[in-house]
């Protein structure tokens, strides 16, 4: 039976949402604040921000990552920048244009009041993050210095040369470590969540295992927040760390939390291509680069010549030429279909033909090297550390390749999951981005959940809460939970199969990214749904998991991520072939203009779709929230 979603959107105009919510919102006095219990789960932007502002305000909160450090969180990786609505270089820029770019960009397929607060928090993060002392680029007078990124046509992109993530996560660090000293946050590194913990249908706790030790713990808490990133590495090959994985919003799915667009994954325009069979994971090359790099390919199929003895004439500057309006910029899910384009059409570059140029000697020739050298230098010495190659001197190769999960546990206005006692924020959700997101978005997300959203909507939930007692791991939904998690590790330890659960993934991410990556078709994914289903019935006997459970064990980790995935990734499939239509990311070749373009159909798709654990991967249920929008008027969007 399909539910009603609410999604909780406060009254008012849209840019009075917000501060009509916190007006009304219920509030937690300081002393009682103290009587309160949160787990937050991740250690990211999103996790650490809000662990560091709730402890600020007095609660009792527990942090949980598997890294050794918060500071390994996988945000360290983000590279180009975050957005901000400030209008530095009075280029036309506000809150309202920010808001669109963001709404437009997701193709129409997010939630308007999400959307605009996104935007509308962004000014407070730069000002947060400055104070904290991010080093960001700065003009001669002392200004914060701006870029542009894919689908804007203004430069509202803050930025740390190629390392704005890591520097933002330092600032998050500090503030989460300084409140670790005070005795507010108890840390928990080399934790691993393995199951939610419901009491009377409110989520009480979690259940994690000591990665260090082996031992499966018991934790409890008033409300527990999953922060815990995206699930890209499903695919494999991807731009994440391979620690990352999708198993603590999986196994909160399993327990009642909807699933929203799981089927909304974001390939990345800008990556190293593959070199080989070898690899287990992709480079990021930021997207900051496009601001003054060119993509182009060689007009003639059969060109063999390098890159620079292809005279300017023989070049197809593919983007400037499909899209004139934004040329390079043009958003993630254009750019990357329009690589493949040109790879599938054998104007490929490099040694397997996978590979296009992004080429920067009109941008050196113009600015000079010191210039460009300040602004990307050292994506630059990244790329020759890896590549043995100049881009000074020739252009780089670069391919689409996984990236970001725009899907992610549905989540109302205020970060509530369907279960009560249990918010998701950051990638973990689904809430701001719609069918694509749009370049520096997602530290920007990341960062305004945990320091500007979720310290007022958890309060309003805990404001109910303050005359419950502390949670008793001793109760019997505890016992359950960590039974369940024990049976499940014995029995990738008895299997004793001829596989790995490496193994595993890579045939997955194989199946996925060719059926359910870059474009879709109803027959491939009705491929992949069985291909799935027989893969993951390989995994529950010819599965091989070395070592044991009482000691450290990267398998067992692993082993248990990979089940997750063989489970998600049917619902993936399930999503994007009940979707009709082309949006953003999901791109149904049945589905299109003739000139190529994605055909989106309002009439009978514009909702998110939020999915139901049935107790069965291949027959979930699904869900619909109905996008309004009261202020825009979807497009068709158009970059050209």
């Amino acid at each position: 039976m399909e539910h009603v979603l609410k999604s909780e959107i406060p009254e008012g105009p849209l840019s009075e949402k917000w501060s009509n919510y916190k007006k009304t919102a219920k509030l937690v006095s300081p002393n009682n604040r103290k009587k309160l219990e949160v787990i937050v789960v991740g250690t990211g932007l999103a996790g650490s921000s809000a662990a560091a502002s709730l402890a600020e305000m007095g609660y009792n909160v527990k942090s949980f990552c598997f890294q050794d450090s918060p500071r390994r969180a996988h945000s360290v990786a983000a590279q180009g920048g975050v957005n901000a609505a400030k209008n530095y270089k009075n280029d036309g820029d506000s809150v309202y244009r920010m808001f669109y770019d963001t709404l437009k960009g997701g193709d129409f397929r997010s939630r308007e009041a999400n959307t605009y607060r996104l935007a509308e928090c962004s000014a407070n993060l730069i000002d947060q993050a400055t104070a904290q002392g991010v080093p960001f680029g700065r003009e001669y007078g002392g200004y914060l210095r701006n870029r542009s990124f894919g689908g804007v046509q203004v430069s509202r992109t803050f930025y740390a040369r190629g390392q704005t993530g890591q520097q933002l996560l330092l600032g998050s660090y500090q503030a989460l470590m300084r409140q670790v000293n005070t005795g507010k946050v108890s840390l928990y590194a080399r934790h691993e969540m393995l199951d939610l913990v419901l009491i009377e249908g409110k989520a009480k706790g979690i259940i994690a295992r000591n990665l260090d030790t082996g031992r499966v713990e018991r934790h409890g808490a008033h409300a527990v927040v999953l922060a815990t990133g995206g699930y890209g590495k499903i695919y494999y090959l991807s731009t994440l760390a391979m620690g990352c994985n999708a198993s603590a919003i999986w196994r909160a799915h399993k327990k009642g939390a909807f699933m929203a667009n799981p089927s909304w994954t974001q390939i990345h325009p800008t990556c190293l291509p593959q070199s080989g069979e070898y690899q287990s994971k992709l480079t990021l090359m930021s997207e900051s680069l496009r601001n003054d790099g060119r993509i182009w390919v060689p007009k003639d199929k059969n060109d063999i010549r390098k890159a620079n003895d292809i005279p300017e004439e023989e070049r197809d500057y593919y983007l400037e030429r499909k899209y004139p309006a934004f040329g390079n910029l043009a958003p993630r899910d254009i750019a990357s279909r329009s690589a493949k384009e040109q790879i599938d059409a054998g104007k490929g570059i490099g040694a397997l033909k996978n590979a296009v140029y992004l080429d920067f000697s009109k941008a050196i020739k113009e600015y000079g090297k010191d210039i460009i050298k300040e602004r990307y230098g050292n994506l630059f010495n990244m790329y020759k550390k890896i590549t043995g190659i100049d881009a000074y001197l020739e252009p780089m190769k670069i391919s689409p390749a996984a990236h970001f999960s725009m899907g992610g546990l549905w989540v109302d206005y205020e970060l509530k999951t369907t279960i009560p006692g249990l918010f998701a924020i950051g990638e973990a959700n689904f809430s701001d981005h719609g069918a694509n997101r749009l370049g520096a978005n997602s530290l920007l997300q990341a960062c305004v959940d945990g320091y500007f959203v979720l310290p007022y909507t958890l309060q309003n939930f805990l404001a109910d809460e303050i005359k419950q007692p502390k949670t008793d791991i001793n109760h019997p939904e505890f016992d359950k939970a960590e039974q369940a998690v024990k049976k499940q590790i014995e029995e990738f330890l008895t299997t004793k199969g001829t596989k790995t659960a490496e193994e595993f993934n890579k045939l997955l991410g194989t199946e996925l990214y060719d059926k359910c990556g870059l474009s879709r078709s109803r027959e491939g994914l009705e491929q992949a749904i069985n291909n799935i289903q027989d893969l993951r019935k390989a995994f529950k006997t010819d599965l091989i998991v070395p070592g044991e459970a009482s000691e450290v064990n990267s398998e067992l980790e692993k082993a248990g991520r990979v089940a997750d995935y063989m489970e998600l990734a049917e619902l993936m499939c399930i999503d994007a072939l009940q979707r009709e239509e082309s949006c953003g990311a999901h791109f149904r070749t049945e589905y299109q203009t003739a000139e190529g373009e994605a055909k989106r159909d309002d009439t009978n798709f514009c909702y998110s779709s939020a999915w139901e654990w049935n107790n069965n991967p291949s027959n979930p249920i699904l869900n619909k929230e109905k996008l309004i929008f009261e202020t825009v008027t979807p497009s068709v969007r158009s970059y050209k």
